[in-house]
């Protein structure tokens, strides 16, 4: 008996080692994280960047529009247009900052020429960043530097709020750092707002800085760092119904011209706009009733 005792007691000592070693495991691993795998731009032309691994997430396959269903933002097509295929072949080229009213195309813009440019026989890779990691950006900028491939960086519905601070790391990042943003680097970003910061948040500045023309500036001075700046207006009646033909023609979808108008007018009659997101939606409704699928 006094063996068996014995026995038990040494089980009980093994297991209490055994969970004591596999907690400073735990504890060792929080507090020094993994190495992030070395990336693989051959996976994909488009990646997520995950700022909590420190890893790109390959995107085999982009949610996106193609460039000429993209109607009555001809100009800023054209101007962003030129610019990527520039940064493309190595010219200089500007960040760029498209702004304006919802559901205009910003950010499917960004997608559409991203595609068509590596349709001319380019090698550009989009990686997305989110709103929440632009503190990340010097890691993922370290990353990127000094590769043979070039690069968008993507931000859509880039803003900030009040007290938030992370509008410095992205400052820093695309202009006013000691390295400066990378040469096969660009930034293309979306926002609401033409300056990205909300009046409150400015002005709040100017009432509580010892100079305050300084401290406007200093706020002001973000949306200078993209020497391209594209405004998104709401449509007129014509390019929303032009919307609505090149996507009804693009996907096939046999419909008399003068109900289709009438449908689409009832439509964003309904959701009190009219906008390109707006004329996909009625897109949509109007492929399920006819029972197609839009592939």
């Amino acid at each position: 008996m006094g063996r068996d005792t014995e026995s038990e007691l040494s089980d009980e000592a093994v297991r209490a080692l055994v969970e004591k070693l596999d907690h400073l495991t735990s504890l060792i691993e929080r507090a020094v994280p993994p190495v992030p795998p070395e990336p693989d731009l051959d996976a994909a032309d488009a990646f997520v960047w995950h700022a909590d691994g420190g890893w790109l997430q390959p995107v085999p396959k982009v949610n996106r529009v193609a460039l000429p269903l993209l109607k009555g933002i001809d100009r800023m097509r054209d101007i962003l247009q030129e610019n990527t295929e520039r940064f493309a072949i190595g010219h200089a080229a500007n960040n760029a900052l498209l702004w304006g009213a919802r559901g205009m195309g910003k950010s499917s813009l960004v997608k559409a020429v991203h595609e068509s440019v590596n349709a001319a026989g380019k090698t550009l890779k989009l990686v997305e960043i989110h709103r929440e990691d632009i503190h990340s950006l010097p890691a993922l900028l370290s990353i990127l530097a000094g590769r043979p491939e070039r690069f968008i960086l993507f931000c859509d519905d880039l803003s900030f709020d009040t007290d938030d601070t992370s509008y410095k790391s992205l400052k820093a990042a695309l202009e006013g750092g000691i390295e400066g943003r990378p040469e096969n680097v660009i930034f293309y970003a979306t926002s609401n707002r033409r300056h990205l910061l909300p009046r409150d948040m400015i002005e709040n500045e100017r009432s509580t800085a010892i100079n305050p023309h300084e401290a406007v500036e200093e706020k002001v001075s973000l949306s200078d760092r993209f020497g391209l700046w594209l405004g998104f207006h709401k449509c007129s009646q014509d390019d929303y119904l032009a919307m609505i033909d090149g996507y009804a023609s693009h996907f096939g979808l046999e419909v008399e011209p003068q109900t289709l108008r009438a449908e689409a007018l009832e439509w964003s009659t309904t959701r009190g706009s009219r906008s390109g997101r707006v004329a996909w939606q009625f897109i949509q409704d109007l492929a399920g009733r006819l029972g197609k699928s839009l592939s």
